[in-house]
């Protein structure tokens, strides 16, 4: 990343894998009760901002599918605008490597990464649960982001307690399908009883990444036959499951080189990336 008094390039919108993801039961409000350990990525979109003195806030990159006014980056610049009064705007480039519709958290992530920046920015010193809380307007994953670290997360993904994992690297494959979040808690077949975990649980795992299960991973095989032929493929090489909604599933291990090697037995059809754990945010002392 560079800086200066009005300009930040190259800010990271980090990934996320959801370790496990377990659907616990159904809230009053329609939404699902979760519990998930999310996981920080050394992978992601990155993001440049450029301060504006009159106000005026504008996206310069055209992201295929997504409308300005309906990228998240736009809607948590103006929201924070809004919230603080500032008369400053902003420019934002996005250089756009994370999918949509693959679990990774790409439109979330990049908007906590816009508060960051803007936060420094803009001089406006909002604190980190101040942000939270206004990122949840955006999004169910946009708080763990603003939270900036590895965190077991419960609730609609919103109430949030660090975690320490192990450094780990990931070899993650990306199906060619996007998966809508929605159509997939919908479906009646989805399994929306799971146990209820508590932490202590998870962290006495030798692995924690091969704690517990993904709730929506059969679903989603069901649908997706390009789901289904990964998971398949990994089954005699490693332990291996979908991220949040999917479509991408991933496997860990404890060294690039071992990453690397698998990789390297993938289709050569397939879309992939090797990456290494992040313990947290790289613009993580843009709040207090």
């Amino acid at each position: 990343m560079t800086s200066s008094t009005d300009s930040l390039r190259n800010c990271l919108a980090p990934a996320k894998l959801n370790l496990f993801l377990h659907i616990t039961g159904r809230r009053p409000d329609g939404y699902h009760s979760l519990q998930t350990v999310f996981q920080l990525l050394d992978w992601g979109d990155r993001l440049h901002f450029t301060r504006r003195d009159d106000g005026v806030i504008t996206r310069k990159t055209d992201v295929p599918g997504v409308p300005e006014a309906d990228d998240l980056v736009v809607r948590a610049a103006r929201l924070l605008q809004q919230h603080t009064s500032t008369k400053y705007g902003v420019e934002i480039e996005i250089d756009k490597v994370l999918p949509m519709g693959a679990g990774l958290g790409g439109g979330s992530s990049d908007a906590a990464t816009t508060f960051f920046a803007l936060n420094r920015l803009w001089g406006v010193d909002l604190s980190r649960e101040t942000m939270q809380n206004l990122g949840l307007q955006l999004g169910a994953d946009v708080p763990f982001f603003v939270f900036g670290q590895n965190a077991f997360a419960e609730g609609v993904g919103e109430a949030l307690q660090a975690v320490n994992l192990p450094q780990r690297f990931f070899l993650i494959v990306i199906p060619s399908v996007h998966v809508p979040t929605a159509a997939i808690f919908s479906e009646k077949s989805l399994t929306r009883d799971s146990k209820v975990a508590i932490m202590i649980e998870f962290l006495a795992e030798q692995r924690p990444d091969s704690f517990g299960r993904n709730d929506m991973q059969a679903v989603v095989a069901r649908k997706y036959a390009e789901v289904a032929q990964v998971l398949e493929w990994f089954a005699n090489l490693a332990p291996a499951r979908m991220t949040g909604s999917g479509a991408c599933v991933f496997a860990a291990f404890q060294s690039k080189a071992e990453a690397e090697m698998a990789q390297a037995k993938l289709p050569a059809s397939w879309k992939s990336v090797v990456t290494a754990s992040l313990d947290s945010h790289p613009l993580f002392a843009f709040a207090s």
